[in-house]
């Protein structure tokens, strides 16, 4: 009998600490959203804030000739939509630093369409075809200060990167980096500016306060943006893959008035090798206006 009462109070201890356990988990897993949530509204109130400037015809026309042919390829004459922000939705597959293997991911992503701002929040599962155990990770840059965090699910911090000067550098370069999904972003007049390079490439330079990033952007025939491609190898030994040094786009559709890609890969670049970490597909794009 004795033993059966111990038996009987091991079983509601272990059932009070896993209540208790999963009570505390879903806690810590509603905070991580509720931090997403803050830096998705920091984002939108600096987006917000910063009035679009009119590309004049000519600023237009001095920019480099393959810059011109892509917005002529973007925007196909039509002035851009007014528009503060755009949400996006992404899906496909992504490798953790200093690994080698790809695990299904979704992503959701809020940027500021006339500032470099943005925050990035992505789902992946820890174990196959266990649904319920997911890693959450995200990054936001917002006032030129970045803050990158993982969870495992979504409660256990276990990357927790600061703002820097080098990771505040590279969190602007992720902001040009993603800007084929809302070119109004490159016009002359705003954070970026041209350079010449050649007939298919041209260095575009971001600026936020003292802070500036720089990639080199290769423009096919017709006019669309192919790849954004930094001029320096990137650092693989880093516990984070920050930006990437390479981007690339394709398959372009009509959106809102533009032409934007749809599908990506991001890969990180150094001693003449392309490691892609993030591939997939654009699923939902939307701009939202600054009114």
């Amino acid at each position: 009998m004795q033993n059966r009462n111990f038996l009987v109070r091991s079983a509601i201890v272990a059932a009070a600490l896993a209540v208790t356990g999963g009570a505390l988990l879903a806690w810590l897993a509603s905070r991580t959203e509720a931090d997403i949530a803050a830096h998705r509204e920091r984002v939108v109130a600096e987006a917000r804030q910063a009035a679009p400037t009119a590309a004049s015809a000519t600023a237009l026309a001095a920019l480099p000739a393959p810059v011109q042919r892509y917005f002529a390829f973007t925007f196909r004459g039509a002035p851009p939509p007014h528009a503060s922000h755009v949400e996006l939705e992404m899906e496909g597959r992504f490798r953790r630093p200093r690994s080698e293997s790809f695990t299904p991911t979704r992503a959701e992503q809020t940027i500021a369409v006339h500032t470099p701002a943005l925050v990035f929040a992505a789902t992946t599962p820890l174990l196959p075809r266990v649904p319920a155990l997911t890693a959450r990770a995200y990054d936001a840059y917002a006032g030129g200060q970045m803050e990158m965090k993982a969870k495992l699910l979504s409660a256990i911090t276990v990357v927790d990167e600061p703002a820097s000067p080098t990771l505040n550098r590279i969190s602007l370069r992720r902001w040009l980096l993603e800007s084929p999904l809302y070119p109004m972003a490159l016009l002359p007049g705003g954070a970026v500016r041209w350079e010449v390079m050649d007939a298919n490439r041209a260095r575009a330079i971001v600026t936020l306060g003292d802070d500036s990033a720089s990639m080199v952007a290769t423009f096919g025939g017709d006019g669309r943006l192919l790849s954004f491609d930094a001029e320096e190898d990137g650092d693989l030994r880093t516990s984070y893959h920050g930006s990437g040094e390479h981007a690339s786009r394709d398959d372009y559709e009509a959106v809102e008035g533009m032409m934007l890609p749809r599908r990506f890969v991001i890969a990180r670049a150094a001693g003449g090798r392309t490691l892609p970490f993030w591939e997939g597909r654009v699923t939902q794009i939307h701009f939202v206006s600054g009114d």
